[in-house]
């Protein structure tokens, strides 16, 4: 395993930001809450605690895979913002210059293998927390697909 790829997961040991990454997120979050000193697919997500109550920001990367848009979590199932917006039902709001209130919607496993693939050449920082390489055959992104939740991008209604 590669030093980076080592770095990587000691900064989130057991799906959990250690000190160093939590500084690195806040950082993150900056860059990609602002809308003009990253890519579009930065953003941030906001959702609603489920303990707290209290509104929490994600720094994520959008994948972008047969005309939608996704959210994975590189982090697998124990990630907290996967546990919040299930909690509010898939609503959220998406900051990349603009607030844009959204609803996740959850994918079923058997769809997710080819978002994951696409995710992993769009967000090349999330590598190390996954067991395959972006070039590996769609089968073995199948293989790891219940570990690793995707989330459709669709407009709240009213919003």
């Amino acid at each position: 395993m590669s030093l980076s790829r080592r770095w990587r997961r000691w900064m989130y040991r057991g799906a959990r930001p250690n000190r160093l990454a939590r500084l690195l997120n806040r950082i993150a979050g900056v860059q990609h809450s602002t809308g003009f000193l990253g890519p579009p697919g930065w953003v941030v997500l906001e959702v609603t605690g489920r303990v707290s109550g209290r509104t929490v920001g994600f720094p994520l990367v959008i994948a972008d895979h047969d005309g939608e848009r996704y959210l994975v979590s590189m982090l697998g199932e124990n990630a907290n913002w996967v546990a919040n917006v299930r909690a509010a039902n898939g609503e959220a709001v998406l900051r990349h210059g603009r607030r844009r209130q959204v609803r996740l919607v959850e994918l079923p496993v058997a769809e997710r293998a080819s978002i994951l693939r696409r995710y992993l050449a769009v967000a090349p920082g999330a590598r190390a927390h996954f067991p395959v390489h972006p070039q590996q055959p769609l089968a073995q992104f199948e293989a790891i697909a219940a570990g690793y939740p995707v989330f459709r991008i669709t407009t709240r209604p009213g919003h």
